[in-house]
This record gives C-alpha cells, structure tokens and sequence, in this order.
C-alpha cells in the first residue's frame, strides 16, 4: 500500500521557496507524492473540481438558451423615396411568384428552365414527443458527460505524464503540482 498523503494535503508552499540554500529536498511539514498513481488520483481530484463546473455553467447557459429562446426581433423596412430599405440600408429587392401561365407565356424555354417554382412537398412535421425542453435537457447533458470525460482524458495524460518527468528527474513531487496541472488543463480547455 502507498504511503501518499490524504487528499488535498496542501501546505504552506512557502517552505520550499524560500530560502532554498542549504535545505533539504523533503521538509518535514510538506507532502510529497511518489506513486504514478497517487499522482493521477491527485490531478483527476483537482481536474474535475476546476473543469466540471465552468462545462456545467456553460451548460446550464445552452439549457436556457433552447428552453426558453430569446425572442427575436421583427424584421423592419423603411420607405425611403420610394423604394424599401432595410434597417441597415440596404436595399430589399421585391420578389413575386410566377403562375405557370405566365412562365408558359412571357418568358422563353431558357429562362424558363432557369427558374425553380417553389416546393410543393408539405412542411416538415414537428417531433410531436420530444419538446424543446426534452432537446435542451439532452444538450445539458452532453455537456456535462462531456465535461467528466474530458476531465478524466487529461488527468490521466497530464498525471502521468508529470509523474515520469519526476520520477526520470528523481525529485520529489509537491502536492501542489497536481494541482497547478488541473488549473492549467482548465484554463487551456477555457481557450478552446
């Protein structure tokens, strides 16, 4: 069984800063880690306490977006001189439906063959046993399986990881060093 510390174990990290001459490489009231596994259980702890809750935030955030949607404002135009403007100037170009007896008569088979009468196939039907909330729940919890998974995926990368370049290095791991590596996958996952 491994001697690791209990779980969080921080100290004072001042103790191993200052001063650092002349001092030992275990201070009698700082933790250490050796196992590669004590230190993956460390990171995975410290991982899941810093990304789960921003996944769970943003989360809860897309939950209202498609329970309750915003609503949308009406489109306006503007008559200016005549002619109708969009309310960021543009202009809007009027468009009108062709009966078949107007395309048959007025215009030639080329232009004929460029126009596309519109679909007659009837409107998609609404999913009538999922709501938008059943659909919002759903995003919420991809969200935060997503935020677990991801939370497990880069522990066990950077905990490993930090635990060969310590082990190769033959220094003795801080308690504090998981825990900066769960901060920084949390703030490298905020970048993305």
């Amino acid at each position: 069984m491994s001697d690791a510390p209990s779980w969080p174990s921080l100290y004072n990290p001042l103790i191993e800063l200052f001063p650092l001459q002349h001092r030992d490489p275990i201070q009698p009231s700082g933790r250490y880690l050796h196992d590669p596994h004590d230190v993956f259980r460390f990171t995975l702890y410290w991982t899941l306490i810093f990304y789960t809750p921003s996944h769970i935030i943003c989360g809860t955030y897309a939950l209202l977006n498609l329970a309750f949607p915003p609503p949308r404002a009406p489109h306006k135009t503007h008559k200016r001189n005549g002619s109708r403007t969009n309310t960021n100037g543009a202009e809007s170009i009027p468009l009108r439906r062709f009966t078949d007896r107007q395309l048959s008569t007025g215009l030639g088979s080329d232009a004929q063959s460029q126009l596309r009468l519109p679909s007659r196939s009837p409107p998609a039907k609404q999913n009538e046993r999922r709501s938008r909330l059943t659909f919002a729940i759903l995003v919420f919890i991809v969200f935060a399986t997503l935020a677990v998974a991801g939370a497990v995926v880069g522990s066990a990368i950077i905990g490993y990881v930090l635990a060969g370049l310590f082990k190769a290095a033959k220094y003795n791991m801080s308690t504090w060093i998981p825990f900066i590596g769960g901060l920084l996958q949390t703030l490298v996952g905020f970048l993305g």
